[in-house]
């Protein structure tokens, strides 16, 4: 599940466009220090249609920092959230759960290895 492939660098590339293009959209792009999608390289159960799916999930992630030492996450408005997941879940191929990072750092870190 941890192989770097063409396939997953594409999927999150969408994820993270998607992700980023909200931001800028809804005025908060420049209020955080970072911000990104990620890909959970395990896979979950879903429904697509009127079938079951068996795709990954993408975790976004945004921060404020001033340091990098120590990071907190964005309390970013539901609609935001809300859209973003709507985009991603309907547009991009392999993806079928969406989840917010809600971890401090430390005890985490800013990026997911």
């Amino acid at each position: 599940p941890g192989d770097i492939t063409e396939e997953k660098l594409n999927i999150i590339r969408e994820c993270d466009a998607i992700f980023i293009g909200k931001l800028k959209e809804h005025g908060w792009y420049e209020k955080v220090w970072q911000a990104y999608a990620g890909l959970i390289p395990v896979k979950t159960v879903g429904v697509k249609g009127d079938e079951r799916s068996y795709e990954w999930s993408t975790n976004l992630r945004a921060v404020i920092s001033d340091d990098a030492m120590t990071a907190d996450w964005v309390e970013l408005p539901s609609q935001i959230l809300r859209e973003t997941s709507n985009r991603i879940l309907n547009e991009v191929k392999g993806i079928n759960r969406v989840l917010y990072d809600i971890s401090t750092k430390p005890p985490a870190s800013i990026e997911w290895e």
